[in-house]
């Protein structure tokens, strides 16, 4: 069988017996070699190991690839006679030939988290800066790292700063997109950049032309696999010959009326033709779910549409917004005309969960609260900055509260039509305990409690953790509770049923967490969250005034999972939000 792990050559195990293993290691490319060295030497400055021995490996590494002969015709003896390559080096070269790896090699990556790992392989981001986000920030995966990216973690550390994180973010994005899949709002720009570049294409070519964007994407699926444009034109001969010419991405016959080709980026791009008369009934077929498409069209004899509303309307249906189409879930309701009326951006009032300069965030108290107010048209903001667990991000002790509270008291003596709400993110422990005493606790107008560590848990272990922080009486909003980071991170698991109702029976909110490597809770789970009246509360955790923005995707998937404003906790005004707070605080 074979064994591969990132950074380190392929491994053969052969079972009929060890010359046979032999046979195949001893035809090793130099490159490979010279590969195996250099991840050694990587691994060894990653683990602080003697400089000298790093600079011997390393340079081997380097001598290896460029010599004009094989190593793998060496003897041991000849291999040390080699200048720059040693006796030291010859034996791990000899190990690694007979065996297929280096024992010394394989017991450092035993010391080393695989998250780690795989960021040795992110261009741009050597042994000793990895040394720093894994032993200094604590961060151990790509998820992890990009998150701290987009929290802007990254730029205090020593040896880092805001090009260098930048340069990390986007060799991360790159490594993301070699995969295939893309996260809604990456995909985003480039979905409607390509729409309207396709639309001013075919203006000329046929100004009654009809092109919709379906998929997935219009679904405002989280993650998005590729991008699915649905065309109807009467000049489709002229239009599929003109097709090379459209600059912005190839696109060639993938099957009947089917054209594909990818961004630049690596987005998958599919172009399906159709008559102008069929246009809205196949919109329909590339927008639902196969389920979806399926449960409704059953209803319906086939022939034409004017638009998607008069296709529900001849199921006698009505009209499903495309967020709801993922499976049949919303029929019933569509049947007795009272499917939810689904949640706006504007009908957000205020932002919660967010943090400012007091932890890790880049803005001041003052500038947020500012830009809520004029930038964003908001009637409040809640601040709930780190607490003192959280010593990475500057976590807030005692005395920093306090003095907070005062900037706080300050700011909204002279923030007219405008307030701000004094929370915190308090960590969750271990034993599921918040990080203050309750005479801390109390001074807060909300609690936003959440788990930023020891994330290792099985369900049980998770659940319990949570539940135990659901029953303080002094939890008012649970933070995104499975931890995930999106393409990255599953997170920890957790009974879901169990959790929610435990948010039901304690009167406590349960976080869209709207960054959009979050987006935790997941839909799926919001109508049953719903259904036991538990309330949801759109929160961006901005880190940064542009952080704000990203409430419009916790509203997109709030949509998929039928949340309507009345169910949201910042769709409350400024005065209703307020004796939200102080009924719950009475009644601790």
């Amino acid at each position: 069988m074979n064994i591969e792990q990132p950074g380190r050559p392929i491994c053969f195990i052969n079972t009929v017996g060890c010359a046979a293993a032999f046979f195949y290691f001893s035809r090793m490319e130099n490159k490979a070699i010279s590969r195996s060295l250099r991840t050694l030497s990587q691994l060894m400055e990653l683990h602080e190991q003697n400089p000298f021995k790093i600079r011997s490996v390393a340079n081997a590494a380097f001598k290896a690839d460029k010599l004009p002969f094989r190593l793998d015709s060496k003897s041991e003896e000849e291999l040390s006679k080699i200048d720059g390559i040693g006796k030291s080096i010859a034996s791990k070269i000899s190990e690694l030939l007979t065996t297929g790896s280096m024992r010394e090699m394989d017991e450092l990556f035993a010391l080393t988290p695989a998250g780690i790992v795989e960021m040795m392989g992110i261009k741009g981001i050597g042994p000793k800066k990895i040394a720093i986000i894994w032993r200094t920030l604590g961060i151990e995966t790509v998820g992890e790292l990009y998150y701290a990216c987009n929290e802007n973690r990254l730029i205090e550390a020593k040896g880092f700063g805001l090009k260098t994180q930048e340069e990390i973010k986007k060799a991360i994005e790159f490594k993301l997109a070699g995969n295939g899949r893309f996260l809604y709002a990456r995909a985003e720009p480039a979905a409607t950049a390509l729409h309207q570049a396709l639309s001013a294409w075919l203006h000329p070519l046929d100004e009654h032309a009809l092109l919709g964007l379906g998929g997935a994407f219009r679904r405002c699926d989280e993650v998005i696999d590729g991008l699915d444009f649905i065309l109807a034109t009467s000049r489709r001969e002229e239009v599929e010959s003109r097709l090379p010419q459209f600059e912005d991405v190839p696109l060639i016959p993938a099957g009947e009326s089917h054209y594909a080709g990818q961004t630049t980026d690596g987005m998958q791009v599919n172009l399906f033709f159709c008559d102008l008369r069929d246009f809205y009934i196949e919109y329909f077929r590339k927008t639902g779910s196969a389920a979806h498409v399926e449960a409704v069209l059953s209803r319906v004899a086939a022939r034409h549409f004017e638009n998607e509303a008069a296709i529900y309307a001849a199921a006698g249906l009505a009209f499903v917004a495309p967020e709801l189409r993922e499976d049949d879930t919303y029929l019933s309701q569509a049947e007795a005309g009272n499917l939810p009326e689904l949640i706006r951006l504007e009908d957000l009032k205020g932002s919660i969960h967010n943090h400012s300069t007091w932890s890790d965030g880049v803005h001041s108290l003052e500038e947020m609260a500012v830009f809520c107010r004029d930038v964003l048209k908001l009637e409040y903001l809640g601040i709930s900055d780190h607490s003192r667990t959280a010593v990475y991000a500057h976590g807030l002790y005692e005395e920093r509260v306090a003095a907070q509270h005062l900037e706080i008291e300050a700011l909204n003596a002279r923030l007219e039509g405008f307030k701000i709400f004094k929370g915190i993110e308090s960590d969750i422990l271990s034993d599921g305990a918040l990080d203050y005493p309750d005479d801390v606790l109390k001074t807060f107008d909300f609690v936003v409690a959440s788990i930023h560590s020891n994330l290792k848990m099985d369900e049980q272990k998770a659940t319990q953790r949570l539940i135990k922080a659901i029953e303080n009486p002094y939890t008012t909003i649970l933070g995104h509770p499975t931890g995930r980071l999106l393409l990255t991170r599953s997170g920890y698991p957790v009974d879901y049923r169990k959790i929610i109702d435990a948010c039901a029976a304690n009167g406590v909110v349960i976080e869209i967490n709207s960054n959009p490597l979050r987006l935790d809770l997941d839909w799926r789970w919001h109508r049953y969250a719903l259904d036991r009246g538990v309330m949801l509360s759109i929160n961006p955790d901005a880190h940064r005034n542009e952080g704000f923005h990203d409430m419009r995707y916790g509203v997109l998937v709030g949509r998929k999972g039928g949340l309507s404003k009345t169910a949201c906790l910042n769709a409350l005004n400024r005065s209703e939000i307020e004796a939200y707070f102080n009924d719950r605080k009475s009644r601790i």
